[in-house]
């Protein structure tokens, strides 16, 4: 079973439901949870000439400090062993999903769980995908949570009998 569990999060619901999931599988196998929230400096990396970009950055970083004060307080009260850590800047600029692969690797994790926002068309490809990034780079098992639904898939299932 996982005893090192690390859920990568962006502050996000889809975040909120990753961390819940986490919880309920380091509940049934005793692991630690590892939290880790990467600052995303991928727009600021084609943008660093400008002087708001610093600002920025704190700004991203505070979003990631209150984030993670909020998954400690939920891992806490759920009396699961834990860590959280803040990265400012990812191992190479705008490289999220490598910088995720890398400490799950010097963890070490046995299996990471995070969210997916579940973007399709032109917001996917203009956005990226983290999530798809992981799976790419790592051997290690890898959970991700669904946080939104399509439209299409919901309107689906409401026609259905």
């Amino acid at each position: 079973m996982y005893e090192r569990i690390l859920v990568a999060i962006d502050g996000g619901p889809s975040s909120a439901l990753a961390l819940s999931q986490a919880i309920a599988v380091a509940e049934l196998a005793a692991a630690e949870v590892k939290v880790l929230f990467v600052v995303d400096d991928s727009e600021l990396f084609f943008e660093s000439s400008y002087p708001e970009s610093e600002d920025m950055m704190r700004a991203i970083a505070n979003v990631g400090t209150t984030a993670l004060a909020r998954a400690s307080t939920r891992l806490e009260s759920a009396g699961v062993r834990f860590l959280t850590e803040l990265i400012e800047r990812p191992i190479t600029p705008g490289q999220i999903s490598a910088t995720i692969v890398e400490r799950a690797d010097r963890w070490p994790a046995d299996l990471i769980v995070m969210g997916t926002h579940g973007r399709r068309g032109l917001r996917r490809l203009i956005m990226g995908s983290v999530s798809e990034g992981v799976i790419a780079q790592t051997y290690k098992p890898v959970l991700l949570i669904r946080g939104e639904e399509s439209p299409v898939r919901h309107a689906a299932r409401v026609s259905s009998p």
